[in-house]
């Protein structure tokens, strides 16, 4: 049984206190560290992973290099989910960060393919973890009108990192390698494991975030199922004969059956509220990540630019997420949530065009680039107002649980749109038209993922208080406030 929301620090005045008042800055101390010192890490993998697949002639399994991330970061979230909602999400996210320096390493050490696809499905469950225990972690400390703004910091946090992190990593790796980056990486990322032990040591949650009963523990074992089904399909996406339809085949069957599983009931025909809030995360993330998947492919493998140029890709999404995200932070209680979706998708199917056009070699590769930023100028809008409409959907004792089916939709939503992209561009590109070709089926696809998300961000609406229930609420809070 759920426990009516007590108000937490704040609730009753809803500008009194901010991010940086003396209530909540040991916790948003702690938050921001742990993310901008992650950022290094996570910006500057992003542009090895092609060259890295080359150097071990392994472009033909990049799907599976891409996806295997994707698909382990399903079992973490499951993980942090229920962690979190049980223990707090301090826990979680120090185990997510320290696992996050061994994954890095398993990676540096790659002498084939497989090493790095195993390394980068470690580092998913990591990352998994990180994730939701974040989001939770927001939503236990943090009153509602403040977690808007608490969200945008957390992608402002990664704003120094996408400056210095992929163009570094580009240097680094033409200086002597990409393995030579991941080492790096690995030694820097001790530094955020040593920050969350320091800095989130005995915060305490907020009063309503504790629940009167234990959470229902969620279903691991199905988790980590769909979690191996999914980069089964990642494999089986890479070439077209027997085995691999084989692998594909078994991978979606799976996936079909034991996913809904992991999902709010009503996600897969948008049923408004939570579900259709999963179902949108799912739709924008897919789009999104294989995007970004696909155009640093294209760069490094048909149009040949050099990695600088693909780390400043890189870059340029990164501050168009955090630019983004920060402008729908200053809109709180301003535009409604389900708006800011429907803007952010739009956007994001002007980069899919954009990316298509690349395709043809008369167009500059910087397109692509522009692309890639523009896309992520979409998911800077959209991203935080799904996760916004994901909380004011759940009682305030199930975020974690909330957090955790939001990463899980938005994993599946990769796996799927980048299985179901990878297997047109195999195909294509096995015609004998060209990789150029493939990539262009790939975009094309990514039309429907995008225009769907658009079509559907009515049914995530959160009801609006009338200006009579506002107008009562002043007068309850005036005539409780002491007199001088």
């Amino acid at each position: 049984m759920t426990t009516p929301a007590a108000p937490g620090p704040g609730d009753s005045d809803s500008g009194s206190e901010g991010l940086f008042s003396r209530t909540y800055l040991p916790a948003t101390a702690s938050f921001a560290a742990v993310m901008f010192l992650s950022g290094f890490a996570a910006l500057a993998v992003l542009p090895m992973l092609p060259v890295a697949a080359r150097d071990l002639d392994g472009v033909g399994l990049y799907p599976l290099v891409a996806g295997a991330f994707v698909a382990a970061s399903l079992l973490g979230g499951m993980l942090g989910g229920a962690w979190a909602d049980r223990a707090g999400a301090r826990l979680p996210l120090m185990v997510g960060v320290v696992l996050t320096v061994a994954t890095l390493i398993i990676s540096a050490t790659s002498t084939s393919i497989w090493q790095l696809a195993f390394g980068r499905f470690t580092d998913g469950i990591a990352a998994g973890l990180v994730a939701v225990s974040v989001n939770a972690a927001i939503g236990q400390s943090y009153p509602d009108h403040v977690r808007a703004r608490a969200l945008a910091l957390m992608s402002t946090c990664w704003i120094v990192p996408s400056l210095t992190g992929p163009p570094l990593a580009g240097l680094v790796a033409a200086w002597s390698s990409w393995r030579t980056v991941f080492f790096g990486l690995a030694v820097l990322t001790v530094i955020p494991a040593a920050a969350a032990v320091l800095l989130l040591r005995g915060r305490p949650m907020r009063a309503d975030a504790v629940s009167a009963e234990p959470p229902p523990r969620p279903p691991l074992l199905v988790a980590g199922v769909v979690s191996v089904a999914a980069a089964l399909t990642q494999f089986g996406v890479s070439e077209w004969d027997v085995v691999h339809m084989l692998c594909t085949g078994t991978g979606l069957a799976a996936l079909v059956v034991l996913a809904p599983r992991l999902l709010p009931p009503g996600t897969w025909r948008a049923a408004p509220g939570l579900p259709a809030t999963a179902l949108l995360r799912a739709l924008t993330s897919g789009a999104y990540f294989t995007l970004e998947a696909f155009v640093p492919l294209m760069l490094t493998t048909a149009r040949r630019v050099p990695e600088v140029v693909v780390g400043l890709a890189f870059t340029g999404a990164a501050l168009g997420w955090a630019g983004a995200s920060w402008v729908q932070g200053r809109l709180q209680n301003r535009v409604p949530r389900d708006l800011m979706v429907r803007v952010g998708a739009g956007v994001m199917a002007v980069a899919v065009v954009l990316a298509g056009f690349c395709t043809l070699r008369a167009v500059p590769a910087a397109v692509a680039v522009a692309s890639m930023v523009l896309a992520a100028v979409g998911m800077g809008w959209a991203a935080p107002s799904l996760t916004l409409l994901s909380l004011a959907h759940s009682p305030a004792d199930r975020q974690g649980a909330a957090s955790s089916a939001m990463q899980t939709s938005q994993n599946l939503g990769q796996t799927v749109v980048l299985a179901v992209a990878s297997g047109l561009f195999s195909a294509v590109s096995a015609m004998g038209s060209g990789r150029l070709s493939g990539f262009a089926g790939a975009f094309v696809l990514l039309l429907l993922p995008v225009v769907g998300a658009g079509a559907l961000t009515g049914r995530t609406r959160v009801p609006l208080p009338s200006p009579a229930s506002l107008r009562a609420s002043r007068r309850g809070r005036s005539r409780s406030s002491p007199r001088p």
